[in-house]
């Protein structure tokens, strides 16, 4: 893989260059979770805290309402908020709910849920990155939408470091 931002191939230019900057975020954010244990996919620092695994999961939701909402230009229905309900809020439901599963089914789900994103994106023209929307009330253009997909994923990327390496130096104080 390389780092540049630069046009992709099977995209638009403005759109290859998006989709440049999402690779390389979730490149970065598979690295920072390598060879994680159940213990730290599972593990809180804090009673009201969240799990890596759960903050994982939370990535893939965001970006899944993100296409519902987008690209499929409708609300999630029954079935996805019962699916994503709880990696969406997180809270109290995420830690009740979001535990138990191997690092490979994290990785499973943001894989798929990014590869509907990446296939929707190669048939967008560089002018779809520029329309307007409507996001959480605000007037905004669906440039904006897929970089707060971004900024989210890096935000809690930077969390899921910060909260493995402290329960690792938890670890080995207990030992």
């Amino acid at each position: 893989m390389d780092i540049y931002i630069k046009e992709q191939k099977g995209y638009a230019s403005q759109i290859g260059h998006l989709v440049s900057q999402i690779n390389y975020a979730r490149k970065t954010t598979l690295d920072s979770i390598e060879g994680c244990t159940q213990e730290e996919l599972d593990g809180l620092l804090s009673s009201d805290g969240n799990t890596i695994g759960a903050l994982l999961l939370h990535m893939a939701a965001v970006e899944k309402g993100f296409q519902i909402e987008f690209f499929d230009g409708r609300n999630p229905n029954e079935v996805e908020m019962e699916e994503w309900g709880a990696a969406y809020g997180l809270g109290a439901r995420g830690r009740k709910e979001i535990v138990g599963h191997p690092l490979s089914f994290y990785i499973e789900r943001l894989h798929r849920v990014r590869q509907k994103t990446l296939t929707v994106l190669a048939d967008k023209p560089d002018e779809w990155l520029y329309e307007e929307c409507r996001w959480d009330g605000y007037p905004s253009n669906h440039y904006f939408i897929w970089f707060h997909v971004m900024e989210d994923e890096i935000n809690h990327r930077g969390q899921i470091r910060l909260i493995r390496k402290a329960l690792q130096q938890e670890r080995k104080r207990e030992a």
